[in-house]
């Protein structure tokens, strides 16, 4: 088996965030392991064309968005420093999919840690799942990290 060296942990800020980081560092710590978490920010109104153009207030939307999310990665790896010494963390503009498959991909990452929401149903297939088509097309091993852990809504 290939010694795991490199995790990247996709990150999306919201409500299971923090148990999806404590369990990557506790499965980067056991390996030896160095961390990189990683958020994609899908650009606002990408699909609306007004004749060509791109609406400058979408732009400012999507770089207000983008600088955000970089200050909250920063304070993620931050605060993760001290438990996972060598940590780092990458904002990406796109697609989230293909964000985090091309930067596996390109950074010959030895595994991928990313959560699932556990949709089901209507919310599954309108909103669908990035943990899924990651799942299906990735490079690389992948641990899914289920958040309720065995709990039934």
């Amino acid at each position: 088996m290939k010694k795991i060296e490199k995790m990247v942990v996709p990150v999306d800020f919201y409500q299971h965030t923090d148990g999806l980081v404590g369990f990557a560092m506790d499965v980067a710590n056991q390996m030896g392991a160095t961390i990189t978490f990683l958020h994609v920010v899908e650009p606002v109104g990408e699909g609306i064309n007004y004749f060509g153009e791109y609406p400058a207030s979408f732009a400012d939307v999507n770089e207000e968005i983008f600088e955000r999310a970089e200050s909250q990665m920063a304070a993620l790896v931050k605060k993760c420093e001290v438990t996972s010494p060598g940590c780092s963390g990458l904002v990406l503009k796109g697609d989230v999919t293909d964000g985090i498959l091309d930067y596996v991909k390109g950074k010959a990452s030895d595994l991928l840690v990313m959560g699932t929401h556990g949709y089901r149903g209507i919310q599954k297939i309108v909103l669908g799942s990035v943990a899924d088509r990651v799942l299906k097309r990735a490079s690389c091993p992948i641990l899914i990290f289920n958040p309720y852990k065995g709990e039934v809504s």
